[in-house]
This record gives structure tokens, C-alpha cells and sequence, in this order.
């Protein structure tokens, strides 16, 4: 009997992956055609925990190094899930992706702390030995991110506070995530258009 190959064996579970990263955005968006806000606490904690379910490919494997902050802030998460889900309360709902952008924050930061950073980790993945000028690249971007990570977490905090019902919805359910994506095609253009010339040139020189 044919073994079946890595990849195609592994596809289902990317496309799972894929499809749950979607998926919050989406609930965000749909927020208040759900129902109440207990409902919408509900599919967040059911979300967190099937995608971390879910996530145990290589490369999370490989990341383990944050085992216990990641634990801790998915347990913080877990417990703003239950709460809107026990309280019915649309101000925890709201603030929710203040959470999430705090713990982002917290993963990424504490990697500048103890080394190596958040985006060389991912990185290696890829490309084990990484040279010095790519690591203080790397650095660099994690800082940006975390940069990102603490200015949307206080545009969230004043939507969550100030904006309408509609307002909340957009930012956090598409305009961010619009951002997410700028920043990440962004930081491809830069590097391929002049932090890789830069180096070859100096290394010709």
C-alpha cells in the first residue's frame, strides 16, 4: 500500500488552519447578527481552542521555546472568552481585540527581552543559519510589530469605548486586518527592494 506523501497529508490540516484564521475576523463582523454577546463569547473560546487543537505542525513545534508565555496569554484569552460568555456583557466583547492585540504584544515584545525575536524564529523556519546583518533585520521587524500590535490595540480600546456598534464591527473585522496585511506585503517589498540590494552591493564592494 502507498504511503500517502507528507504534504498532501498535511494539506487538510493547513486548510483548517486557513479557514479559522478567517473565521474571527468573520465573527467579529457578524458580531451583532449573532446574537448576544454570550454567543459570540462562545464561538471566540470555541475558536481559540480548536485552532490551537489544530496547530501542532512543525512549525509550532518549533516554536515551543514560548511554551509557557503562550500558554499563559491563551489562558488570559480564555478567560475574556468565558467571561463574555458567562456575563453576556457587550463591554468585554468590545474589548476583546484589546486583549488579543495586548497579547500579541506580549508574545512578540518579550522575544526582544530574551532572544531570539519573534520574526527570526519564523524565519528559521525557512532559513536555519541566519547572518548577523539578517538577525538585527529581524529584530527590527519584530519592533515594528510590536509597534503595530500596541497602536491598534489602542485605536480597538477607543472604538470599543467610543464607536458605534457598526465601528467596532469594521475596524476590528476588516480594517485592521486590512492593516495586517499592508504592513505584511509592506515589509516584503522593503526587504526585496532594498535591504537584499543593499547587502549584495556591500558585499561586492
Amino acid at each position: 500500500m502507498q504511503a500517502t506523501p507528507p504534504s498532501r497529508a498535511r494539506w487538510p490540516r493547513h486548510a483548517a488552519n486557513v479557514v479559522l484564521k478567517l473565521a474571527y475576523p468573520a465573527v467579529i463582523l457578524g458580531a451583532w447578527h449573532i446574537g448576544a454577546p454570550r454567543y459570540v463569547g462562545i464561538a471566540l473560546l470555541a475558536l481559540l481552542w480548536v485552532q490551537r487543537w489544530i496547530g501542532t505542525g512543525s512549525a509550532t513545534a518549533r516554536l515551543r521555546i514560548l511554551t509557557r508565555l503562550d500558554w499563559a496569554l491563551a489562558g488570559l484569552l480564555t478567560c475574556g472568552s468565558a467571561a463574555i460568555a458567562i456575563t453576556d456583557s457587550e463591554t468585554l466583547l468590545r474589548l476583546y481585540p484589546v486583549m488579543v492585540n495586548a497579547a500579541l504584544l506580549l508574545t512578540f515584545g518579550a522575544t526582544l527581552r530574551h532572544g531570539p525575536s519573534m520574526v527570526e524564529k519564523f524565519a528559521r523556519l525557512r532559513t536555519p543559519e541566519l547572518p548577523p546583518r539578517a538577525v538585527r533585520y529581524t529584530r527590527r521587524v519584530t519592533q515594528v510589530w510590536c509597534g503595530f500590535f500596541a497602536v491598534n490595540a489602542l485605536i480597538a480600546a477607543l472604538v470599543a469605548l467610543y464607536g458605534s456598534r457598526q465601528a467596532w464591527a469594521l475596524y476590528n473585522g476588516a480594517i485592521a486586518y486590512a492593516l495586517v496585511c499592508l504592513l505584511i506585503v509592506g515589509e516584503i517589498a522593503y526587504r526585496n527592494l532594498v535591504v537584499r540590494p543593499h547587502a549584495s552591493g556591500t558585499e561586492a564592494a
